[in-house]
């Protein structure tokens, strides 16, 4: 296929015998004899070269070579001048002009700058080939590095399930073992004991199960119009006799000022019980140190509506780097004891209602998780 090249000059002749010198240079040569009839060609045929006269009647040359550059930045323009247009030739330069050659124009300076343009527009396409391979590499390597990711993560998710069902699985075995024992020997001690085992086993499967799904799936807070401080009312008077089975000072801190807000009141539970249960194994932890045992549930109206809900534990705490893990997904603090689902679920019910939820401990000397919930004034509209 031949080249193409736009000529542009208002000298009939100059675009005669230039033309013929470029088409024997395999060039496929459009002619124009001003500004306004190049840029009728340039916009319908696109051709990459254009040579114009830099004086012509009406729209000059560098007018139209800033039309030009303004279409399509890329068009390679050389600029014919005379010489005493020295000015203007070097001023087509700064508007990104290709070259510029003088009037009359010999054929060796013409093969220059049509060499020129030519290298300059294989090196833009090289460059264009370069930055969409690279797009293309980059799209690809990223959809893999998102897909390793992905299989990453569902091989932490199965790996770690897998191992809570198999502490699960290694304490119905044990509750059965104390069973069949309690048959054996007729003894009663023994069939309530392993009978306890197994139902407390069956009741965490229930209870990851239940996590699994209810972490799985997104929903949009229950809103109704309820008092926080009958929640924490609720999650006391249910936990208290666990607290003292367990020598847990067990308290309740409430803001008497706190007004009716709206929020998703079981779910909300469900984080309060979460966390004060969390609170209690902390404080039942072996190694304790000489502190009382301790837990404190406190709720406090914000001058802005927003409500906070404050766990606070005198239990073993945690170290820095332990507390930054916290809420990522299937961490627990409790070893073998815990699946790391309860608080991967209380900040995904907070999140759903807006909220936030942060924890500061000290290693030795207790932890204190705060909830902070955005209130909402009766009959104000909740956007969820």
């Amino acid at each position: 296929m031949e080249k193409q090249l736009l000529l542009v000059d208002d000298e009939d002749g100059i675009r005669k015998i230039l033309g013929i010198s470029l088409a024997d240079r395999g060039y496929e040569v459009f002619t124009a004899g001003d500004g306004n009839e190049a840029m009728k060609i340039f916009r319908e045929k696109k051709p990459p070269i254009i040579l114009t006269d830099i004086k012509m009647p009406g729209m000059d040359g560098i007018e139209l070579l800033k039309t030009i550059k303004k279409e399509n930045p890329d068009a390679e323009v050389i600029m014919i001048t005379g010489h005493g247009d020295m000015d203007l030739a070097i001023e087509s330069l700064k508007y990104d002009a290709t070259d510029f050659i003088t009037k009359p124009i010999e054929d060796e300076v013409l093969e220059i700058a049509l060499k020129r343009a030519e290298e300059r527009i294989e090196l833009k396409k090289q460059v264009r080939e370069y930055t969409e391979n690279l797009e293309k590499l980059v799209e690809e390597r990223t959809r893999q590095l998102i897909e390793a990711e992905r299989l990453a993560a569902v091989g932490q998710t199965v790996a770690t399930i897998a191992h809570a069902i198999k502490n699960i699985t290694a304490g119905l075995t044990g509750g059965i073992f104390v069973l069949e024992k309690g048959l054996e020997r007729d003894n009663q001690k023994y069939l309530r004991q392993g009978w306890d085992m197994v139902k407390k086993n069956v009741y965490r499967i229930k209870g990851l199960a239940l996590d699994l799904l209810n972490y799985s799936k997104k929903r949009e807070p229950c809103y109704q119009l309820c008092n926080p401080n009958a929640i924490l009312v609720d999650v006391y008077n249910l936990l208290l006799p666990r607290a003292r089975e367990n020598d847990i000072e067990f308290r309740l801190e409430l803001d008497g000022e706190l007004k009716d807000v709206w929020l998703d009141p079981e779910e909300i539970h469900r984080c309060v019980l979460n966390l004060v249960t969390n609170a209690f194994d902390a404080c039942m932890e072996l190694g304790r140190t000489e502190n009382p045992a301790e837990v404190v549930v406190r709720s406090r109206a914000l001058k802005d509506g927003a409500v906070e809900i404050e766990v606070m534990d005198t239990g073993v705490g945690m170290d820095e780097e332990t507390g930054k893990m916290l809420f990522r997904r299937f961490f627990s603090t409790k070893g073998s004891r815990g699946t790391g689902m309860g608080l991967m679920i209380t900040k995904k019910i907070i999140d759903e209602h807006g909220g936030s939820i942060s924890v500061d401990s000290r290693k030795g000397a207790g932890t204190t998780f705060v909830i902070r919930l955005p209130g909402k004034s009766p009959g104000e509209k909740i956007e969820v």
